[in-house]
């Protein structure tokens, strides 16, 4: 079959899924549209690999090339502070072509510390408006 590569708008619209479900549920069989069963149930086990998120399992059998079933529970501390950095679309976008213009491995690590980045520049520049402005917002 084809090479599966690694696609971060495909983790991070994962992420939210499962943020959006009630603490503790099990989703089986997430889906994100655009994507096959086969892409989400891999790059689910990579973000439980990453300890991203909390649970993990699959099912399959033999006479079948992938999964058949999988199914995925709750977000970690990780989890939820890798998707804290990348929540915003600006900061995601940025982030993003930044990696691309830079030609930079694409990490969590590496993300997350662009979108910090990005994320504490914008944060100083609201600091510093405050300092101005005599303390008032």
């Amino acid at each position: 079959g084809e090479k599966m590569k690694r696609d971060m708008d495909l983790i991070r619209k994962i992420l939210f899924e499962i943020e959006s479900k009630k603490p503790f549920e099990v989703i089986h069989n997430l889906s994100i549209e655009g994507y096959d069963k086969q892409e989400v149930a891999y790059h689910c086990e990579m973000l439980y690999q990453e300890g991203l998120i909390k649970n993990y399992y699959s099912g399959d059998c033999d006479n079948f090339d992938g999964v058949l079933f999988f199914r995925v529970q709750d977000l970690t501390w990780q989890g939820h502070d890798f998707l804290e950095t990348i929540r915003q679309d600006t900061i995601w976008n940025k982030t993003k072509k930044t990696i691309a213009e830079k030609g930079l491995a694409i990490t969590v690590g590496t993300i997350k510390t662009i979108a910090t980045a990005f994320i504490t520049a914008a944060a100083e520049g609201v600091a510093n408006s405050i300092i101005k402005n005599g303390g008032q917002i």
